[in-house]
């Protein structure tokens, strides 16, 4: 969520373990009807294909699967050990498979000069915490019944990678909630660009934690949210598709320095985004 200064060894440390987990071989699983691709790991999205008519579930919980067989679903940051997947084909048959989720390490990362009201917000404000993160929860409840996540996933940014996935937060001291983003420094009023074709559910100028903030909707549950912008330059209900400009880098918020703070979902389980791009190109992380 925020932009801390580090210098270029301890960036490209951080870049380093983390495209280290995340190229790691995970398995293709097959199950029965379905076959599953992705990363098995906390943080990690699959994509699924299966016979037309097949029905899907996750843990029990019905997974939507679109009319040419494909689906999607994710593992929290904290995700267990296992998953049960199940699915039923058009004829009945049942394959129920338990799926093993790698556990990931997480790294540390201390982050000093902020506000003390952004470390410990004041009586005052905790109300309008809570609207924007029922905002934002409501929002990532949704199942859209459109892949639109089928575009593809691109950096909304580029430039050095300063906090990643996982991270747990030691603010002005103080041990906070572990970050669940991508944050990426680039100079104020950097263009950010829509990760994916979306449609905008939330369009906000000043959340208090995010400051100019927009959540977009990919359908069957997967959203991003794109955090401390200086300007935000879509509304809600607009379609946007991938590439589409749809805000400015700023530092507003929680931060520090002007940085985008990049996060993907399903539903209420938080992803790595990192885990749904190509790695950052060099030139943009020095």
């Amino acid at each position: 969520m925020t932009n801390t200064r580090m210098t270029p060894s301890r960036i490209t440390l951080y870049t380093a373990a983390l495209l280290l987990a995340l190229a790691a071989p995970w398995p293709v699983a097959w199950a029965g009807a379905a076959r599953l691709d992705g990363t098995f790991a906390q943080g990690g999205l699959v994509h699924g294909t299966a016979a037309l008519g097949t029905r899907v579930t996750l843990n029990g919980r019905a997974v939507r699967v679109s009319p040419a067989g494909r689906f999607v679903f994710g593992f929290g940051y904290d995700a267990p050990a296992t998953a049960t997947f199940q699915a039923v084909a058009p004829d009945g048959a049942v394959e129920r498979r338990t799926l093993a989720i790698a556990k990931r390490v997480y790294k540390e990362q201390r982050i000093d000069g902020l506000p003390p009201k952004m470390v410990t917000p004041p009586d005052s404000v905790l109300a309008r915490i809570h609207a924007d993160a029922a905002l934002i929860a409501k929002a990532r409840a949704v199942d859209r019944p459109e892949p639109l996540f089928e575009s593809g996933f691109i950096w909304p940014v580029t430039g050095p990678i300063t906090g990643v996935f996982g991270s747990r937060r030691i603010l002005n001291g103080k041990p906070r909630r572990p970050h669940f983003g991508v944050d990426i420094a680039a100079p104020a009023g950097t263009p950010v660009k829509a990760a994916a074709d979306g449609v905008v559910a939330v369009a906000s100028t000043d959340m208090y934690y995010t400051g100019g903030t927009v959540l977009l909707d990919h359908g069957y549950g997967l959203t991003t949210v794109y955090s401390h912008m200086k300007e935000v330059r879509v509304r809600a209900g607009t379609r946007v598709r991938q590439g589409d400009v749809i805000g400015a880098v700023g530092a507003t918020g929680r931060a520090t320095g002007p940085h985008l703070d990049w996060r993907i979902n399903w539903f209420d389980q938080r992803l790595d985004p990192a885990g749904l791009v190509p790695p950052m190109p060099a030139s943009a992380s020095q």
